[in-house]
């Protein structure tokens, strides 16, 4: 039987799996779609994103930051506002999420 994956050398990679493990965790890829579709503020994520709590969507977003995926900015401002972005790394993650959206839509079932 041929490779699926060009490079694949084995069945298992941990980085697939860890990478795997960090995007399917539940609300990490909705937030990152969010955050690609340009929701930077976290009252804004929250509000886009349906019954996510408070706790959970800032303990998602302190996890990507420990992955480098988003930045936290403190903007200077009355009050102080506080923004989340993209790094590239998170950028990068784009094509994926795009791909997950389109699969999703053709075979995914509304719930």
């Amino acid at each position: 039987m041929d490779q699926l994956l060009e490079g694949a050398r084995s069945p298992f990679c941990p980085k697939f799996h860890h990478a795997v493990e960090l995007i399917g965790r539940r609300w990490t890829g909705v937030i990152i779609r969010a955050m690609l579709n340009g929701v930077e503020r976290f009252t804004d994520l929250s509000n886009t994103i349906p019954d996510i709590s408070d706790r959970m969507l800032s303990e998602r977003l302190k996890e990507l930051e420990e992955e480098g995926i988003v930045e936290k900015k403190v903007v200077a401002a009355t009050p102080v506002r506080i923004e989340y972005h993209l790094t590239p790394k998170g950028w990068a993650l784009a094509r994926v999420i795009r791909d997950i959206s389109a699969w999703a839509e053709e075979w995914g079932e509304s719930g």
